[in-house]
């Protein structure tokens, strides 16, 4: 759901400063407060006139692209009343221009909160192309907004069982697919194999690439991937980062995604035995799309 994208991000007016500022008198505004929620309407992302914030760009806000033919800025603010949501619970609900929109605003607003010091001289940094950047105000280095990629995957026997699993901090019954961080000098399958072999302790092999999507919590982009293991192999623990793990077999997976996700409160109330993820995330539709398999 967070991989549509329907935005002209209009890379080349971030530098514009001229541009940017005839197009303000007209511009729409996104407020997102440091929970990542934005003012809502009956659930539809609501788009504020940019001019509520002063006469020309103001500092802190980003610039997001064109949304027609006006421009969207999107700003920091500390709080906010009125009827509010965030992309966990809405991001489903929001239209595609929509959601590339808020996506885009949540990855840079995190950015920039973490931004504030160079990474290289430890100087203050201070915003530039249009919140696209940070400059050093020691040696004028530039930084630009930071992603950091991880591997989400979908284990299966090659049948019609797959491997699921929970974190401690997540209520019993909650499951998902395999995720973790890519490290430093490591390709993106070497990632998946290490990750598995530490969460659980399977070796899986025919590694497939099956999609993205930007996860702006905080500001990372998961890389989907369909591996096999062996269901006959012991499963181990051993990072603390796993409760506990088992193998599902497809219909068990279809009931339960037939059943609604894991945020619904009367799932979380049921005596489901297994509860997946919502649909704002790719793990579910990594799961959908193998449920639905022969």
């Amino acid at each position: 759901m967070l991989s549509r994208a329907a935005v002209d991000r209009a890379e080349h007016l971030r530098s514009d400063t001229d541009a940017l500022r005839a197009g303000w008198g007209d511009a729409l505004l996104i407020r997102v407060n440091p929970r990542g929620q934005f003012r809502v309407d009956d659930r539809e992302l609501v788009l504020e006139p940019a001019t509520s914030l002063g006469a020309e760009p103001a500092s802190g806000t980003v610039f997001l692209g064109l949304r027609g033919d006006r421009h969207v800025w999107a700003v920091r603010v500390p709080a906010m009343t009125g009827e509010l949501g965030d992309l966990r619970m809405l991001g489903h609900r929001l239209d595609e221009a929509s959601a590339g929109l808020v996506t885009t605003a949540v990855a840079l607003l995190n950015w920039h909160d973490h931004a504030g010091f160079s990474a290289i001289d430890g100087a203050p940094t201070e915003s530039t192309m249009s919140g696209w950047s940070r400059i050093s105000t020691s040696t004028g280095h530039e930084e630009f907004p930071r992603t950091d990629p991880a591997v989400i995957c979908l284990v299966h026997d090659g049948g019609d069982r797959v491997l699921l699993a929970r974190q401690p901090s997540w209520p019993p019954r909650m499951f998902s697919v395999l995720a973790g961080f890519v490290e430093a000098g490591e390709s993106l399958e070497t990632c998946v194999e290490r990750e598995i072999q530490e969460e659980v302790g399977v070796d899986v092999t025919d590694i497939r690439y099956l999609g993205s999507q930007p996860w702006p919590f905080p500001r990372s982009v998961m890389l989907g991937f369909a591996a096999v293991g062996d269901p006959a192999a012991a499963l181990r623990f051993a990072d603390g980062e796993i409760a506990e793990a088992h193998w599902f077999t497809r219909d068990q997976v279809r009931a339960a995604l037939d059943a609604g996700d894991w945020a619904s409160s009367t799932r979380e109330s049921s005596d489901a035995e297994l509860l997946l993820p919502g649909s704002i995330s790719i793990a579910r539709v990594m799961l959908e799309s193998w449920a639905k398999a022969d």
